[in-house]
């Protein structure tokens, strides 16, 4: 299998969803037309206007932004999807750890909620880290998306057309 780079997004996804990941790995996108999205991205660009937003790393993880003291943070809507934004963030810290940057902490940030989540990333995560990115890669290197799981989500989803309509 080719080396494939995989985004805090494609983890994210992995737990929301394997289909919404395959599909949206091939370049088939439907966020642009869901207003949630479109919510998600303006709380994003309105809260922590102080702070240097959108740190960009090798085009593969991006940190909405970090602290002077060590201390990445991700911004999130809502804590409705807690796990896939745990381990979004537990994949930020494994990609920094892998690139020899150690001692640092990761944040959820849910500003709606007014609560914050504090991550850290142990000798156990690095190894469930390792097992999930093989499982994304092979979830990415199927022929045809993987069949619809309905789930709760399924409503609210982007790509709820797509599969269901």
């Amino acid at each position: 299998m080719s080396e494939v780079r995989i985004t805090g997004v494609y983890v994210n996804y992995y737990y929301i969803c394997q289909r919404k990941l395959w599909l949206f790995s091939h370049n088939i996108t439907m966020e642009d037309k869901s207003d949630l999205v479109t919510i998600g991205k303006l709380i994003d660009e309105h809260s922590y206007k102080r702070e240097q937003k959108h740190i960009d790393i090798d085009n593969t993880i991006n940190i909405d932004f970090i602290e002077n003291k060590g201390v990445i943070h991700e911004v999130k809507k809502s804590d409705s999807m807690e796990k896939a934004d745990l381990y979004q963030v537990k994949y930020y810290l494994y990609y920094l750890y892998k690139r020899g940057v150690e001692n640092i902490e990761g944040v959820i940030n849910y500003p709606k909620l007014r609560q914050k989540v504090s991550v850290k990333l142990d000798q156990n995560d690095i190894k469930e880290m390792e097992t999930l990115l093989e499982k994304i890669k092979a979830t990415l290197a199927l022929e045809i998306p993987p069949p619809i799981k309905k789930t709760k989500v399924c409503k609210q989803c982007a790509y709820f057309e797509l599969c269901y309509i």
